[in-house]
């Protein structure tokens, strides 16, 4: 069927007028009526009669202008669907995030986010460090947000620093070492509380005393959450080595204390990663964007 024949049709029916519709399309009067007789030609239908110094529908033209609406109303969703998915209001993003930019971050970003692009699916699944390039890695996700070392990325994966935030050791105010300077190798002597295996944070507490030649830290208590291992530690058992996004309302509020423990500086990276050479949806990268210019919001 010619569709273009149908569209010229369509107008007709929907203005009433040959005279309208040659208006709205800028296509002369004797050449809209030449391809709509064609067109009719081809069909082996008459679509309009005479009607007065007008015309109208015949029986069958009724009935083809109620199909050809629907048709070109669905065109119409089309063509706004891709206009709405190329700019990024609709679509889907795919997260995989750490613990820490999970709980600390992703909310607030998620939040004002949404505000701006409200028809954009969100699924967000938080899990350790090496679980979420995986994930990238994977076809899984389509964005990881990373909390760790620089040093960890795959070559496959392309990671932009969005900041650094400085990991500290704390304790329990009445901890011996409560907001007191000690060598490294006295605060291992000290039993941990950590989270579970493939956790950033935990890899590199055990990777710092590799570099310094310090005993490896006894992790005493083990938990899945990092919520629970600070509330134990809150609560007055061991220590903890965490990011000071994670603590550092905690130790405003003298609910925990820090112990500076000497020649000992480290940073945390928060990272967004992506797959290399790999285009991203415009709603992905629309939150990235987001998340790049204002990675504090909230």
């Amino acid at each position: 069927m010619n569709l273009h024949a149908l569209r010229l049709f369509h107008v007709i029916a929907a203005t009433g007028s040959v005279t309208r519709a040659s208006e709205m399309l800028n296509i002369s009067q004797p050449a809209i009526t030449a391809q709509i007789k064609k067109f009719e030609k081809e069909l082996s239908l008459a679509l309009f009669q005479p009607q007065g110094r007008g015309i109208a529908l015949t029986d069958a033209g009724e009935q083809l202008s109620v199909l050809a609406k629907r048709l070109f109303a669905v065109e119409q969703q089309m063509e706004r669907f891709v206009q709405e998915y190329s700019s990024g209001t609709v679509g889907s993003i795919r997260i995989a995030a750490t613990y820490l930019p999970a709980h600390f971050l992703m909310p607030a970003w998620l939040a004002q986010f949404k505000k701006q692009y409200e028809q954009v699916e969100m699924k967000i699944t938080t899990t350790n460090s090496s679980d979420a390039l995986e994930q990238l890695l994977n076809l899984e996700a389509d964005i990881a947000v990373y909390g760790g070392r620089p040093e960890e990325y795959p070559d496959t994966v392309q990671a932009e620093e969005l900041f650094q935030d400085e990991l500290w050791f704390v304790v329990a105010p009445n901890h011996r070492y409560a907001n007191q300077k000690v060598s490294l190798t006295e605060m291992m002597k000290e039993p941990f509380v950590m989270r579970e295996e493939g956790s950033s944070t935990r890899e590199r507490l055990f990777s710092l005393c590799r570099t310094y030649n310090a005993p490896a830290p006894t992790i005493s208590l083990q938990f899945n959450g990092l919520h629970e291992a600070i509330t134990a530690v809150i609560a007055g058992y061991g220590a903890n080595f965490v990011s000071s996004l994670v603590v550092r309302d905690d130790v405003e509020r003298g609910e925990l204390c820090r112990v500076e423990v000497e020649g000992v500086q480290m940073k945390n990276t928060i990272a967004v990663c992506t797959r290399k050479n790999e285009e991203l949806p415009a709603a992905a990268r629309n939150f990235i964007q987001m998340i790049r210019e204002h990675p504090f919001r909230g």
